[in-house]
């Protein structure tokens, strides 16, 4: 065999997986999902709702054929930044950390052209906000009060907020007006096309 046709081989027969594993699909999931983006994301790592499975969203009357998840790990390995608002529950200023929710929306392939976010929490509240309003809040996807992962149960597993005292729209309201565009239990993102 000649010798350089052997090399040749062998060198690109090195190169396939590296070419392959850039065009694989990205990691499964290592934990349950904690946030779904659906509508109209760019990326897709789920199917279709199943009705008997996405109970809970079925009961929300949420309908998609593809979507983006996110599990824990996967909104940690987003950049993080921290706000701190005071809190309506119990008028004490928390630090609240997590993505910002453009960065998560990007993460989820969405376009700017995307005008409407449908945020979604556990308990059935369902609040629109407009994606200029949204990057204009720096609203964020908190996942931490104070340190502490935020829990189910409590304002968790995931909290979309806005720093409410730093904001002209906001600041100057009472506290019990300064947070309903931010569902506390977020668990599915609607984005509407432009």
């Amino acid at each position: 065999m000649d010798k350089r046709r052997f090399l040749a081989a062998t060198g690109l027969a090195g190169l396939l997986p590296a070419t392959r594993s850039s065009a694989s699909p990205p990691p499964a999931s290592s934990g349950p999902t904690l946030l779904t983006l659906s509508g109209a994301v760019g990326k897709s790592n789920r199917g279709a709702l199943d009705p008997a499975l996405d109970q809970m969203m079925a009961k929300h009357g949420i309908q998609f054929a593809k979507a983006w998840t996110f599990d824990s790990a996967a909104l940690h390995r987003l950049p993080s930044v921290t706000i701190r608002p005071t809190l309506e529950y119990d008028a004490k200023v928390h630090a609240l950390q997590g993505p910002l929710l453009d960065t998560v929306l990007l993460a989820a392939g969405v376009s700017a052209a995307s005008t409407m976010l449908g945020l979604r929490a556990v308990d059935g509240y369902n609040v629109a906000v407009s994606l200029a309003d949204a990057r204009s809040y720096r609203m964020i996807v908190a996942t931490h009060i104070d340190g502490r992962p935020l829990a189910l149960g409590g304002l968790g597993p995931q909290w979309a907020v806005y720093d409410a005292d730093k904001l002209a729209a906001f600041k100057d309201k009472p506290l019990k007006e300064r947070f309903g565009l931010c569902p506390w239990g977020l668990y599915h993102i609607d984005v509407k096309a432009a």
